[in-house]
């Protein structure tokens, strides 16, 4: 929860008037984080405190799969959940793990090929998890909305050699919010 990218990212959006809420999970096993985060997709739909009409899940790396997991799974049914009211109205995947290092012949895109909410991939170039044409590849093949930003020459840590860490976060931060934005306006009309 306080890897700096996700705090500067909520930090920038919070600045911008994008409520935020950030939580984490101790487990390392995707189910399990999933798990977690409906129990808090399912706590907003509730919460009286801020009247919330819809959110975007975000994540990053193994946080951004099971954010998927989730949307897949409520738009689905599954559980006997139904996500049909447009509450959850996007995604934003920060180094999405498509698959292993160095094992990109098993993708992890179940969850991404059955979503149909937009979806935003922020990733390097370089990222060593998500090779550029496999996410390419995967990406031509979804049905939902979505758009990749690729920041050039970045790992999975979104490590840039000679570039600031707070240079490339402006980056992200830039187009998570303009991509949130866009999507906003666009399902207000």
């Amino acid at each position: 929860m306080n890897f700096p990218h996700l705090v500067s990212l909520a930090a920038y959006l919070a600045s911008h008037g994008v409520l935020c809420l950030r939580f984490t999970c101790k487990g390392l096993n995707v189910a399990y984080r999933a798990k977690a985060f409906k129990a808090v997709v399912e706590y907003l739909k509730l919460c009286d405190d801020y009247k919330l009409s819809g959110v975007f899940l975000a994540g990053r790396s193994m946080g951004s799969r099971a954010a998927a997991s989730v949307i897949r799974q409520l738009s689905q049914g599954d559980d006997d959940d139904d996500d049909d009211d447009g509450f959850i109205q996007g995604l934003v995947c920060l180094s999405y793990p498509l698959h292993r290092p160095k094992l990109q012949s098993k993708l992890r895109d179940e969850d991404l090929l059955l979503i149909t909410h937009p979806v935003l991939f922020v990733s390097g170039s370089a990222d060593e998890m998500c090779e550029k044409q496999l996410l390419e590849g995967v990406v031509s093949k979804m049905k939902a909305p979505k758009k990749i930003h690729w920041i050039d020459k970045a790992n999975h840590g979104m490590a840039v050699k000679g570039r600031t860490a707070d240079d490339v976060m402006e980056e992200v931060n830039a187009q998570v919010f303009s991509w949130l934005r866009e999507n906003v306006q666009l399902q207000q009309k």
